[in-house]
Order: structure tokens, then sequence, then C-alpha cells
């Protein structure tokens, strides 16, 4: 199996990193029976993040066509108004000002990430993750209508404005389409892919690796409907 981890220019550091070193280390552990790359929707290049300018470089162009995961982070930059922000610089230009969340997946929105990543959910052999605003950047795509995804706590509104079914949990499994909530699900999400495709003897052995405890039950459409609060 393989995995390609999407990066775009804004994408979260740690959104991307955390399923990459527990994919990583995975495909170590079971032997090589799981591979991961970074990939961009151009293809090899340098690719800026939205936390302080860190820069990865992006191995290989984004291929929806080839079997196994593709997962899909969010984007790091100001959440509030400007003058909400320490440190903020009335001076410092509308290129430093600007650079919102909506901002940086609305660019992200201009390449051909959409298109590849429609074609992603498409596939009957892929699974597309997301963490933390990758859901809502796949939304804003009108990607996710009627899907059952999570995000970032202040990102659950917007994401139900767009036609998913926003829900507050840990990591949400719908199928062929798994989303992580906050920055650090990443690592739950990526723990709970690697039991769920590789083995849950494997996804034990990452855990302890990396000393984490993976946090909260995975949400899933099946089962009575809870009544009484």
């Amino acid at each position: 199996m393989h995995a390609q981890i999407v990066l775009f220019d804004g994408f979260d550091p740690l959104d991307a990193l955390a399923p990459y070193e527990v994919l990583y280390a995975g495909g170590i552990a079971s032997g090589g029976a799981l591979s991961v790359e970074l990939v961009s929707a151009e293809g090899p290049r340098e690719v800026v993040s939205g936390t302080g300018g860190a820069t990865l470089r992006a191995a290989g162009a984004l291929d929806p066509g080839r079997p196994g995961l593709i997962i899909v982070p969010g984007a790091s930059g100001r959440v509030g108004e400007p003058e909400e922000i320490p440190g903020y610089d009335a001076e410092a230009g509308p290129e430093r000002r600007d650079e919102s969340i909506p901002v940086l997946m609305r660019r992200a929105l201009t390449t051909e990430l959409p298109t590849l990543m429609k074609a992603a959910l498409g596939n009957p052999e892929v699974t597309v993750g997301t963490v933390c605003g990758g859901s809502l950047l796949l939304a804003m795509a009108g990607l996710l209508e009627g899907r059952r995804a999570t995000s970032h706590h202040l990102l659950l509104d917007p994401l139900g404005t767009t036609g998913a079914h926003a829900v507050r949990a840990r990591v949400v499994d719908d199928g062929n389409l798994v989303s992580g909530a906050g920055v650090t699900s990443g690592l739950d999400l990526g723990l709970y892919l690697l039991e769920r495709e590789v083995g849950p003897r494997v996804a034990h052995a990452v855990e302890e690796l990396f000393a984490h405890e993976r946090r909260g039950v995975v949400w899933h459409a099946r089962g009575p409907v809870p009544v009484g609060f």
C-alpha cells in the first residue's frame, strides 16, 4: 500500500508530518507493507507552509489513480481578525496581513488540487484522509456534500454549511473518507488508518514507539442512535 501526503502553499506542517511519520514507521514495522511520500498537485517542488515559512519538498505529483491512501492537511494561518493577533503589524503590507486560513484555502482551490481530489474520492481503490482543516478544504471544493466528517472545532460550523455532516469527534470513518479533528489528531488518524489498513499489531507497535496513546472513539455511522442526553 502507498500513502500520498498532499502539500499545498500554506499547509500546516504538523497536519502533514504527524500522519507521515506514523505511516512511515508503520511501513518499517510491517516489513515494507506500506510506503509514504510527500506530493503536490504541481509535482516535485519546494512547498512553503503557513507556519513561519517552514518548507517541505514534495517528491512527486499527486496521483489520484494510484491505489492506497491520500491524506490532505489543513492550512496554517490567521484565524481571527488581524488586530486580534499578537504581534500584528499594520505596516507589514497586505501580503502579510491577509494570510488567513480561508485565504490560503481559497488559493489552494485555484490549483489542480480540487480536480485531483475529486478523482481520488471517485476511485474505489483510494481512501482519502484529512487532518484538521483538510476536510473543510475538500468541502469548499464541493466534494463532501452528504458525507460525514470532522475538523478543527473552530471549523465545524463552516464545514456544516457546505452540505457535509459535521461530526464532533476525534476521528470519523465514513468509508473511503476518514477525517481527523484538530491539528494533533493527525497522529490518531495515522494510527487508525494503520490499524485499519495494515493491522492492529503494527499500529500498536508504532503507538508504543511514539509514546502516544490514541485519543477518542472512532466515530462510525453504525449502531443505535444515542438518546437521553
